[in-house]
């Protein structure tokens, strides 16, 4: 206990980190509004800084544990947030170049600062998660300052997409210059976190170098492999789904992006309660019943949202941020459905690397390394139902969703059983 008291700064700090782990991500998806302003710009194409965010993952998921193995937590928390300060000010700077004249060095320049900030991300979420841990003493005291952090994850992306949905006030005319405030409230954050951790002693374990030769030996595990195509999958239901909606509820509805905003945000809410049940009574179910559970709720609740009829509708409440009136827009019933899907993704990650982890024994450490580079599939999935989205429409995109959720019901049901152990002791 006296050593949590002495490093509460770096607690704080931590849990404020996984807070803007979320609030950084998920910007991107309410960018891909502004930057659809800039021209004749495809579904597809407007999603760049998902791609860049999350194909940094590819190239950091094992990286980041190589520097934490040579540096240390402390000393890679601060890398990390060296890069992602780099990454938000470049993502600054394309807002300040003139999208008019040259709409391709903007976008580069923009999709570089993604980039590196995804570089960020990969590198904090894999500090964070056991540096708290290591700062709330393991057990179950590490459990509950993780679990907290996670509540602040879903809190920041909700933040996120409310304070963006107030930012883009004409989404026919926005500009990337429009998110300067969130950009630096995240480049302000990375800087306080930077200073309260360089002035933080923290005792860390020794850690065992990263040995890449047991990347094979990891994925010689029939349960592992499939899980790591899970976790490749599941990003695109958990980013694609709020991503397909905002675009249809801007583009084909014609509805003001502020009240998109908090239309999208209740699906990172519902992430944030899921996660909250799921601290709180996932030791009474299983991984496989949890994940099997919530893969045919997913399924259940995409196809309902895709062919519930568009007639029928819901009121939802919204913001007229230039007169600060409340105000009621009216979505269609499946649109809701599709908001809902949050509740089932918010276990869907725990579970399935608990599932796919299982019997691993030595070749654990790695198999984390492969499952953060796996997060590059969110870029994939994305591309990939912007394409049948722009070659068909919104809704019928969501045809991608449901192939993702019917593979996770597959590995739930036969994938995820183990049929070779590398642990020494067989659990029966």
């Amino acid at each position: 206990m006296a050593q949590q008291t002495k490093q509460w700064g770096a607690i704080i700090v931590m849990i404020a980190l996984f807070a803007m782990i979320a609030f950084v991500t998920n910007l991107c998806t309410p960018m891909a509004t502004i930057i659809k302003a800039q021209g004749e710009i495809s579904t597809t194409l407007a999603n760049i800084g998902n791609y860049g965010n999350f194909i940094a993952y590819l190239v950091m998921g094992i990286p980041a544990g190589m520097l934490i193995s040579k540096f240390g937590y402390k000393k890679t928390a601060l890398i990390g947030l060296v890069v992602g300060s780099t990454g938000i000010l470049i993502q600054w700077f394309s807002g300040q170049l003139d999208a008019k004249e040259n709409l391709s060095l903007v976008f580069g320049v923009y999709l570089c600062g993604a980039f590196i900030s995804g570089l960020c991300m990969a590198i904090l979420n894999c500090v964070v998660n056991p540096m708290l841990n290591l700062l709330g003493g393991g057990g179950n005291s590490g459990n509950q300052l993780i679990q907290l952090g996670g509540v602040f994850n879903s809190s920041a992306a909700v933040a996120c997409y409310i304070l963006m949905g107030a930012l883009i006030a004409d989404a026919s005319k926005a500009k990337i210059s429009d998110a300067t405030p969130a950009l630096f409230i995240a480049l302000a954050i990375f800087i306080v976190a930077f200073i309260v951790i360089l002035f933080t002693k923290i005792e860390e374990p020794e850690q065992a170098p990263v040995q890449l030769s047991l990347i094979s030996g990891a994925l010689g595990h029939r349960h592992f492999a499939l899980g790591a195509l899970a976790i490749f999958l599941y990003m695109g239901i958990e980013v694609g789904t709020p991503t397909f909606v905002q675009h249809y509820l801007i583009n084909e509805m014609g509805i003001q992006p502020s009240t998109v905003g908090l239309i999208i945000s209740v699906y990172w809410f519902m992430m944030l309660i899921g996660r909250l049940a799921g601290a709180s009574f996932g030791h009474l179910v299983s991984s496989r019943t949890m994940i099997t559970t919530v893969s045919i709720a997913t399924l259940a609740l995409v196809l309902f949202g895709m062919f519930a009829p568009k007639d029928i509708l819901v009121s939802f409440p919204g913001v007229d941020w230039g007169n600060l009136n409340l105000i009621w827009e009216q979505i269609p019933v499946g649109i809701f459905a599709f908001l809902l899907v949050g509740l089932c993704t918010s276990v869907m990650w725990g579970a399935i690397f608990n599932l796919a982890v299982e019997g691993l024994g030595k070749y654990t450490a790695i198999a984390s390394g492969i499952f953060m580079t796996m997060v590059f599939g969110c870029a994939v999935m994305l591309a990939i139902q912007g394409v049948i989205a722009d070659a068909t429409n919104y809704i019928t995109s969501f045809w991608v969703v449901v192939g993702c959720a019917a593979y996770i019901l597959f590995y739930a049901l036969v994938g995820s059983r183990v049929s070779k152990r590398s642990d020494v002791e067989v659990v029966k």
